[in-house]
């Protein structure tokens, strides 16, 4: 497949919005840095984004919104939250909130956290797109994981080309870093990663102190970097065979008697947009813990292993 790389016109946001519907990945400009878009609300196409971007663990997404107003439908706001997203936004700003209870964005997108991370970008093309659409976009940056990330099309093309369909071409990024991730759930924002927009501008016009987690160990931490971040309230064990009596199965490929299968035919791709989903059904007191089928560690596995084992790990 040859991605096809597009200038900014009606047809191009068109095009990209019909291939967000169908669950393909679209690569769009923003003020940051090139993003790697998908349906936020498909299991299937965010876990697409972590195979096309050889990304090692299930590290939580953005979601891109085109209003603010679109926040009441799957996050809670704070009122730090909306004193901050009021003041800025769209800007190069990322707010940590609360999911709320019947929220449609991906647990894929979420890393299976009860929080779910928000952008609104200001950048018209990722505003006109996301708008076309019609819902959030989930969207790291368009590289390959653990690459330099890319602030032109072309930076795009050189690590994803033949990946994914479609390049969003509007020249080079303005401000070329990621955007800035605070934690906003709590009556101060906590800086989860310094980025487009500086904390001495948030707190001047917000009034708001910035509060620094590695300078007190008590605060939040940027997710996934606890071990057991990840843990349901049940034990769990990996790489069982077979079924334990009094535990749910979770199994993988041809597992008999499994309580739920994130993937009969052993598809790494069917199991990681399964996993989150799978774990919280099974976290039931009925059971007396969740034992695991191995699943193989290449390609999306390596990060359905890497949650497994943050989730397995004693807490």
């Amino acid at each position: 497949m040859e991605t096809l790389v597009k200038k900014i016109d009606n047809s191009s946001i068109e095009l990209a919005a019909k291939l967000l519907n169908q669950g393909d990945l679209v690569a769009f400009p923003t003020e940051t840095v090139y993003g790697l878009g998908a349906d936020a609300t498909n299991d299937r196409a965010v876990a697409s984004i972590f195979e096309a971007k050889g990304r090692p663990q299930f590290n939580p997404l953005i979601a891109h919104i085109a209003d603010i107003s679109w926040i009441d439908g799957f996050a809670v706001m704070s009122k730090c939250a909306k004193k901050i997203a009021e003041t800025f936004w769209p800007a190069p700003m990322t707010l940590v909130m609360n999911r709320s209870e019947k929220c449609p964005i991906s647990l894929l997108v979420s890393a299976g956290l009860d929080t779910v991370a928000v952008r609104f970008p200001n950048h018209k093309v990722a505003q006109d797109m996301i708008k076309a659409f019609g819902k959030p976009v989930a969207a790291p940056s368009a590289n390959i994981s653990g690459t330099v990330s890319p602030t032109t099309a072309e930076h795009v093309y050189q690590g994803l080309n033949g990946r994914i369909p479609l390049i969003l071409d509007n020249g080079p990024c303005k401000i070329g870093v990621e955007s800035t991730v605070l934690d906003v759930r709590g009556d101060l924002p906590v800086l989860l990663r310094a980025g487009g927009l500086a904390v001495e501008e948030i707190e001047e016009k917000t009034g708001l102190k910035v509060l620094f987690p590695d300078k007190d160990p008590e605060l939040p931490r940027s997710p996934g970097q606890l071990l057991s971040h990840y843990a349901p309230k049940l034990q769990v064990k990996l790489n069982v065979e077979e079924p334990i009596e009094g535990w749910a199965m979770l199994g993988f490929g041809k597992v008999k008697n499994a309580t739920l299968n994130l993937s009969e035919k052993a598809d790494v791709k069917e199991a990681a947009t399964n996993l989150f989903a799978y774990m919280r059904l099974l976290d039931k007191e009925c059971y007396k813990g969740i034992c695991v089928s191995p699943i193989p560690n290449n390609d999306l596995g390596l990060a359905i292993n890497d949650r497994l084992k943050r989730a397995a790990y004693p807490h």
